[in-house]
């Protein structure tokens, strides 16, 4: 006999057999499926969200002049609040700075940026923060990103 108590093969013994048919839940019983109709009950049917027949903007960089084709990657400048390409920002980050032998100047998250020293370049997993800047306040969301928030979201 195995450990469970119910012999070979885990089987239940014949003498529950009607005392589990009374116990058994009613096919009307639960109230969310509806087996006829093959579907949940209380739950409205999904919708597709209708989308904007107004296009998404696409502003010019006022670093570099070109227009932004993808806001989800850019950044707000911090003097006027418009939005700016990331790789816009890092080269004005870069110029700015004097970067020794293994700086970088790198994206560290938070809307923040750092001087980042690299002591041996082919394992980046071994570095050093050296100064951070910050470059997004986040507190404060820029206009433009709530109206591409606003283009896509309709709760």
């Amino acid at each position: 006999m195995s450990g469970s108590g119910r012999g070979g093969n885990n089987r239940r013994g014949f003498k529950h057999r009607e005392r589990d048919k009374d116990n058994k839940k009613k096919a009307g019983d639960n109230v969310r499926f509806d087996k006829a109709k093959g579907a949940l009950v209380d739950r409205p049917k999904w919708t597709a969200p209708k989308i904007s027949a107004e296009p998404i903007p696409v502003p010019e960089c006022p670093y570099c002049g070109k227009p932004i084709r993808d806001l989800a990657a850019a950044l707000t400048d911090k003097s006027s609040g418009q939005a700016v390409h990331f790789d816009c920002v890092v080269a004005r980050l870069a110029e700015k700075e004097t970067l020794e032998r293994g700086d970088t100047v790198t994206y560290i998250g938070g809307g923040r940026f750092g001087v980042v020293h690299f002591s041996n370049p082919q394992d980046p997993r071994n570095f050093t923060i050296k100064k951070i800047f910050e470059w997004e306040d986040k507190e404060h969301r820029a206009d433009w990103r709530r109206s591409l928030a606003d283009h896509y979201s309709i709760t």
